[in-house]
């Protein structure tokens, strides 16, 4: 299975701290749909390795911009969330496993085109398997 193979490595980095994630309320929201392994992948983080972010009216501008530049389609308002929030609190990576609306050259390509033109910078978006540590 795809998603326990880079996904629980990923996620060990983080508890190693190794890796710090932003976390907000549409994390949250998402969250409650999860399946319970998912679910229990994020409560069993360390309360350290996580900081906590509000929803603010720059992120809803900034998603709602990326809509209204065709970057993705309407109903994928979450998905620009996510990443206004992660280029507003200047992340240095967003992780996804979304690879239709967000984990794809073509829709990063237009979310970073959107934030230059908006003064914000670029965002660097990934899958876990990408931030997999092959050293031993």
């Amino acid at each position: 299975m795809e998603f326990n193979k880079y996904t629980i490595p990923f996620f060990e980095r983080i508890k190693n701290k190794e890796i710090r994630i932003i976390y907000s309320s549409v994390n949250e929201q998402e969250l409650e749909s999860a399946p319970e392994p998912v679910k229990n992948l994020v409560r069993n983080l360390p309360a350290d390795s996580i900081e906590f972010v509000e929803l603010s009216e720059d992120a809803i501008e900034l998603a709602s911009q990326y809509l209204n530049e065709n970057v993705v389609g309407k109903t994928s308002f979450d998905d620009c969330l996510h990443i206004a929030l992660a280029t507003i609190y200047k992340a240095d990576c967003l992780v996804r496993w979304n690879f239709k609306h967000i984990v794809n050259v073509i829709r990063i390509r237009g979310y970073n085109s959107v934030n230059i033109k908006l003064g914000y910078t670029s965002i660097d978006i990934r899958s876990p398997r990408e931030l997999i540590n092959y050293e031993d």
